[in-house]
């Protein structure tokens, strides 16, 4: 995962074309060369110790895909985090949640909707996700720490951002979770709070949004709730205030418009219990079975018998810079899905395609 141009749906696909880790390790360097990247070297050992002894140091624990302690709605992404870094209580994670979002430049009575919400929907036995961030993130852990709140960063798991919001995250780490794909000790920039909004609305039933600009990262979560089958919510404004047009838009195009906690709780249904007897001992992913041995047939098995050149060149022909499905690709190609995939992956690694939430590819260069 920490390997160079691997990302999450990478990952998935390199476990699920070699048969395990190790055989997807040493088939990297080959692929890279492959598709034209020179001097490509996987992730280290010494580099992946180096990270577990930090998280440790931080007191996080590693949930992993597969295992007992991994969130089971996450289950069901193409993209979901092979490995969350995690501080606090990882219960939580089997407890039904409901997201809460908004401005960070929030409102008086944005706050006070934030707080308000927080409140009724961890009193019907709900966990609130949210970004730890200032305005309506931060009153919406504030209001639920006391019944479960989870705090999903997008730098390390030892780095609370921002600042201001330290003494929150330490709160949230003794009496809720904080979670973090990220290594720990990364400080967070641009690209990595998109990722980390996908965790967000992937964990919850339904994203609620409170305040929201036209363009903002409250509107990439809601669309990523969307593309994961979600629910997305909005509170109203004032047309007038520009901190109410993405909330505004969202109940225009289907958003189901929120008063009072009672409307999300309407929408939603009051948290179902989960007792011991109910929660499954180790939840298996849906979405791709785990495998455990390497394959008899080698992995060149899945290559492109014949120019690989050609196939490259198609693909690109058909993608362009607005997401394509994978599967409609597939089908535009004509081509058995055996012959595609890898030579997707192949031009991931180069940084010639991009995927996006919902199985969705475009081109890059």
């Amino acid at each position: 995962m920490r390997s160079r141009r691997v990302g999450a749906t990478t990952f998935f696909r390199l476990i699920e074309d070699h048969g395990s880790a190790a055989a997807a390790l040493d088939a990297l360097p080959r692929i890279a060369e492959e598709a034209g990247v020179e001097d490509y070297a996987p992730c280290s050992q010494e580099t992946a110790q180096a990270e577990i002894a930090r998280a440790r140091k931080a007191g996080a624990v590693a949930v992993l895909h597969g295992s007992p302690a991994y969130p089971p709605a996450l289950l069901d992404l193409p993209d979901a985090p092979p490995v969350l870094w995690a501080l606090g209580h990882t219960d939580l994670l089997h407890r039904p949640m409901v997201a809460l979002v908004g401005a960070r430049n929030a409102s008086s009575l944005g706050l006070r909707m934030a707080r308000r919400l927080a409140e009724g929907l961890a009193g019907a036995g709900y966990v609130i996700v949210s970004g730890l961030a200032r305005g309506i993130d931060r009153a919406a852990h504030i209001a639920a720490l006391e019944t479960g709140t989870i705090a999903v960063q997008a730098g390390g798991i030892d780095v609370p951002y921002p600042l201001e919001n330290t003494g929150l995250a330490n709160e949230i780490a003794q009496l809720g979770l904080r979670l973090s794909e990220q290594p720990p000790g990364l400080d967070p920039q641009a690209r990595h709070f998109p990722q980390r909004n996908r965790i967000i609305s992937g964990l919850a039933r339904a994203v609620v949004v409170v305040e929201a600009a036209a363009r903002s990262g409250s509107l990439i979560t809601a669309r990523s709730a969307l593309d994961q089958g979600r629910d997305v919510l909005a509170v109203p404004g004032h047309p007038f205030d520009a901190r109410a047009s993405g909330c505004n838009m969202l109940i225009r195009d289907g958003a189901v418009l929120v008063r009072h906690p009672d409307d999300v709780l309407e929408a939603l249904g009051p948290a179902p219990s989960l007792t011991e007897a109910q929660q499954p001992e180790a939840p298996a992913p849906r979405a791709r079975p785990r495998v455990t041995e390497v394959p008899e047939t080698p992995a060149a098995h899945h290559r492109v018998p014949a120019d690989a050149a050609v196939l490259h060149a198609r693909i690109l022909d058909r993608l362009g810079p607005s997401p394509l499905a994978e599967d409609q690709l597939i089908r535009d190609l004509g081509l058995p899905a055996g012959a595609v995939t890898p030579e997707l992956v192949t031009l991931e690694l180069d940084g010639r395609i991009a995927r996006a939430p919902g199985g969705l590819l475009s081109r890059t260069r």
